[in-house]
């Protein structure tokens, strides 16, 4: 019975380096803020850690080798990145950062020779940025009311219409555009195809970076609110087979839900060892506040949540790896999609409360986390839309049934006993009469 919640010995080594690393390396760096992000802070410090972490054999671990990376499976994807979710920095340190994770894969998978040259591999090796340029203003969390379009000109393509929210549109090099190319395919999931548009391309527009979270200057984020008008791409530009963006968007995207809620599971825990370490440290005149009930019961809670939603992720991880094919795990990525935002709501809202006010302010690291959960409800399809996938998925092995009382009707459960224990009850009965006429008999 093969069943087990160890991990083995040689990839423990591999987490241990990756602990150590982040605690001494990657934290340190993360509050360097911009100076670490610009072309020269990516020079002198990102670089060298990137190849640290390429010398461990742990750089773009969610690809196979033939892309350069370990194919290591999600199990291990996931015991990683519960580590590296407790920091933002740390996807880019080890080539696992979104948006350009999910289109590397896309394009690995369904990309030309050409368009492999051209994007996968500087990519893969962190020389450029990508954006994923899918959702609209007006499209909500429904796909098939995008409005953008590609209409073909000779053998070109010609692009019109509005994106929303196209993360690191602003940095990036590379596009990933979808647009409507059949408006008129029966199949409505058929209508639309994927584009890779260079970001300088004549008519690509960022009409403004939003920001996540309140805060900051308008303006100052990094969602590009992109319009395209008359860009014009040629036939090399369209990715996969015309019409087919929906079946390769779910490459994309089951990987990308299982990969935010690995991180997840890192960012709960860091939320959970911030309120444990004040809980033991912080005292009032009654005591610690560990040793206040209420305090007691937050942290139980939390722990239990936090370990729940962990082995849900894991497990979800193993299935993927056992099957090769997302849509056999459809109902066990929408659970861990539905349960991401709020254990990790609960538990970051629980821990900004018991540091207080300075919980709350942005010299602690809460607030970012409970709007990272409200993102999280929303990012690759709404909680909402993953419940109702997750009850279909559960009630389609389920049959109805037309009798006036249900098959478990408890008196039709107890007729049908009887029945199939007709002849034992028989001499049960005929037993326990023996039995009276032998105590009568004992008695006179």
């Amino acid at each position: 019975m093969a069943w087990d919640f160890e991990t083995d010995p040689e990839f423990q080594k591999k987490l241990d380096w990756i602990e150590d690393f982040m605690r001494e390396e990657v934290e340190p760096l993360s509050h360097l803020g911009m100076a670490a992000h610009g072309p020269l802070g990516r020079e002198k410090f990102i670089r060298p850690l990137q190849q640290k972490v390429k010398d461990q054999g742990l750089w773009a671990c969610h690809l196979g080798p033939e892309l350069g990376g370990q194919g290591f499976g999600q199990l291990k994807l996931g015991l990683m990145n519960e580590k590296l979710g407790r920091n933002s920095l740390a996807p880019t340190i080890f080539g696992c950062q979104a948006p350009d994770t999910g289109n590397a894969e896309i394009i690995a998978h369904y990309g030309t020779e050409a368009q492999k040259e051209r994007w996968l591999w500087p990519l893969l090796n962190g020389e450029i940025r990508s954006a994923f340029s899918m959702s609209e203003p007006t499209g909500g969390s429904d796909p098939l009311t995008f409005t953008t379009r590609a209409v073909q000109d000779g053998q070109d393509w010609i692009i019109n219409g509005e994106k929303w929210y196209s993360t690191n549109a602003r940095y990036s090099k590379l596009l990933v555009v979808y647009a409507i190319t059949d408006p008129d395919a029966k199949d409505p999931y058929r209508r639309t195809s994927i584009f890779l548009v260079p970001t300088d391309t004549p008519g690509v527009e960022i009409i403004r970076n939003v920001a996540v979270g309140a805060g900051g200057e308008i303006g100052s984020g990094s969602e590009g609110y992109m319009r395209y008008t008359n860009v014009r791409v040629g036939p090399d530009a369209l990715l996969g087979d015309r019409g087919a963006a929906f079946v390769i968007a779910q490459l994309r995207l089951g990987g990308g839900r299982v990969h935010h809620a690995m991180r997840t599971v890192g960012a709960c825990r860091h939320a959970l060892d911030l309120m444990c370490k004040r809980a033991v440290s912080r005292t009032t005149r009654d005591g610690r506040l560990a040793d206040l009930q209420m305090v007691q019961e937050q942290i139980a809670d939390s722990w239990i949540a936090v370990e729940q939603f962990r082995l849900l992720v894991l497990r979800t991880a193993w299935l993927i790896d056992k099957h090769k094919d997302y849509n056999k795990v459809r109902k066990d990525i929408a659970a861990i999609k539905v349960a991401m935002p709020k254990v990790y709501n609960d538990v970051a809202t629980k821990a900004a409360h018991l540091h207080g006010a300075l919980g709350v302010s942005n010299e602690m690291p809460f607030m970012h986390m409970v709007t990272s959960s409200l993102v999280m409800g929303i990012a690759d399809g709404p909680t909402e839309v993953h419940k109702v996938t997750l009850a279909k998925q559960i009630l389609k092995d389920y049959r109805p049934e037309n009798d006036l009382f249900p098959s478990y009707h408890i008196p039709r459960l107890r007729e049908a006993a009887q029945e199939k224990y007709a002849t034992e009850l028989a001499e049960l009965k005929e037993g326990y009469a023996r039995m009276k006429a032998e105590r009568e008999t004992a008695s006179a």
